[in-house]
């Protein structure tokens, strides 16, 4: 299932961030990638710890915990500490998946990347080219948003982001660890959530809600990894 989410973060958050970003002294992103994605990997990344990305990425962690629709999709476990890229002057991703497990630089955690979450702080008229394309079995989809929205999708989907030819696409990646590790129990849980929210906005006090809502946490019950 690939998600948008919109507002995630406020227009001032977004402001402030990108100040940051811009002020920030950025690395090689090729110093994160793993052995098949540094052939395809020009952009560059703030270093992991680095103050400002710890500052930004605990700005990320609260905006994520206060939206229903992330946590309602994402069902999450474990986040990853938010990441910051930049692409400019060519800069791009070539075709990959995500590395499966993770260590967290601070502490050595390590978490399954379930789901692949892009955070924009660029607009999207300040650069050409920079799209996201996510590959399913349902085809090829490609993603350009405003900044502040969010695009998440499975993190074994193959993806890749387009040079960069005018501008500077920056931008927050992470990984988040689901309560739900298949994909299709996940949707299928994200669906009937949408529904129950859907009925009780039209059909208030609905015993068919209640019902349907205990189907929902006997599934969770059931399919949840903690």
């Amino acid at each position: 299932m690939l998600i948008t989410i919109p507002d995630v973060l406020t227009l001032d958050e977004v402001a402030q961030g990108r100040a940051a970003l811009d002020a920030a002294e950025w690395i090689d992103g090729k110093a994160t990638a793993g052995y098949q994605a540094q052939s395809v990997k020009e952009n560059l990344q703030l270093p992991e710890g680095h103050p400002a990305a710890v500052k930004l990425g605990e700005v990320v962690l609260a905006a994520l915990a206060r939206s229903p629709l992330f946590m309602s999709a994402a069902l999450p476990l474990k986040v990853f500490p938010p990441m910051f890229n930049r692409y400019t002057g060519g800069g791009h991703f070539g075709t990959h998946v995500d590395t499966a497990i993770r260590a967290m630089a601070t502490t050595g955690q390590r978490i399954r990347t379930d789901l692949s979450a892009t955070l924009f702080f660029s607009k999207p008229e300040e650069y050409d080219g920079g799209e996201l394309f996510v590959e399913d079995t349902y085809g090829v989809h490609k993603v350009k948003l405003p900044a502040g929205h969010m695009v998440l999708y499975p993190a074994s989907s193959l993806h890749r982001v387009t040079p960069v030819t005018r501008g500077a696409r920056v931008a927050s990646f992470f990984w988040i660890q689901s309560m739900i590790r298949a994909d299709f129990d996940r949707t299928l849980l994200y669906d009937l959530d949408t529904a129950i929210q859907r009925l009780a906005r039209e059909m208030p006090g609905s015993p068919v809600g209640v019902q349907l809502t205990g189907v929902y946490h006997n599934l969770l019950r059931r399919w949840a990894e903690m």
